[in-house]
């Protein structure tokens, strides 16, 4: 494995080596900052089929590709990717300490571009059915691909509602299925056009499409968004004090500087918008903030 620690302190160490993560890394490098990135794998970018919400890719482009694209830029510079999970993070004195399986690195600055983790439903086959578009999370970055087709949304509470209200401005065909005994208003979802159906027991992938089976009988969808929740990974630096909102993201300045002096984060794991271009956005604000606050560096 690579060093880590070149030189002894970085200027910024990334953990998260998804869209987000790369882009401050590699706005890091081309600043002439020392960066290391930490990459646990597993990025929420890789789900993604194909996507065409991602501006300058006419033709769409997978997220594995958009990965691959941004490593083989990564590779260009001084950039040191470790793929290992960073398990433990601490203040020691001036400097922040990472903790994982190979050692130690230390760093001046932290950013945390560790995303989310959507619950997922069980179901077998989950991970092909979601590379076939079968599953999708997202419809802000998929719901033009799903229109006119049998959407089912598949969750309990306000989130499945409003995930359900929102593909309704691409199909006509969507049903809301309760995954869990919830007190809905049938009569605000019959105005929005959205069928109720009950609350789901099993579901399966079937002829290209997810079967629902309900004591009424089976509810077949060409499309399942679960609305299940998720989990930020925040707790490095909510552990260091930084404050964080009711879903666990990380509270961020303009600057996307958490409320812990030095420990930056950018994408999912601030914002409720899980869009690539809004983490990219963050990590290009994040790193130019990083430079200018760090010490000089002249050639």
């Amino acid at each position: 494995m690579t060093p880590p620690c070149k030189p002894d302190v970085l200027d910024c160490l990334v953990i998260g080596g998804g869209p987000a993560g790369l882009t401050a890394a590699l706005y890091l490098a081309r600043y002439k900052r020392s960066v290391t990135v930490f990459d646990a794998g597993r990025s929420r970018a890789e789900w993604i089929p194909k996507s065409h919400n991602y501006p300058g890719f006419p033709s769409g482009i997978s997220g594995r590709e958009l990965l691959l694209l941004l490593r083989k830029q990564s590779s260009s510079y001084s950039i040191s990717l470790i793929n290992a999970r960073v398990d433990g993070l601490d203040r020691n004195g001036e400097f922040f300490e990472a903790r994982f399986a190979g050692g130690t690195a230390r760093a001046r600055t932290v950013l945390l571009a560790t995303g989310i983790v959507d619950v997922e439903p069980a179901i077998e086959g989950h991970d092909e059915a979601v590379h076939l578009g079968l599953i999708r999370y997202c419809p802000v970055c998929d719901g033009f691909e799903a229109a006119d087709k049998r959407i089912g949304v598949y969750g309990a509470g306000s989130g499945a509602v409003h995930k359900a209200k929102f593909l309704r401005s691409y199909s006509r065909e969507v049903a809301l299925v309760p995954s869990a005994d919830d007190a809905l208003d049938e009569h605000d979802l019959r105005a929005s056009g959205i069928k109720l159906v009950c609350a789901g027991s099993g579901l399966r992938i079937e002829q290209r499409g997810i079967v629902i089976s309900c004591s009424e009988g089976d509810v077949a969808v060409d499309v399942l968004y679960p609305a299940l929740g998720c989990k930020a990974g925040s707790i490095l630096a909510t552990r260091l004090g930084a404050r964080s909102h009711d879903t666990g993201c990380l509270d961020v300045d303009a600057h996307q500087q958490t409320t812990v002096p030095g420990i930056y984060a950018a994408g999912d794991v601030v914002s409720d918008l899980h869009q690539i271009a809004v983490g990219t956005g963050h990590a290009a604000i994040a790193a130019t903030h990083i430079h200018k606050t760090l010490p000089p560096n002249p050639r």
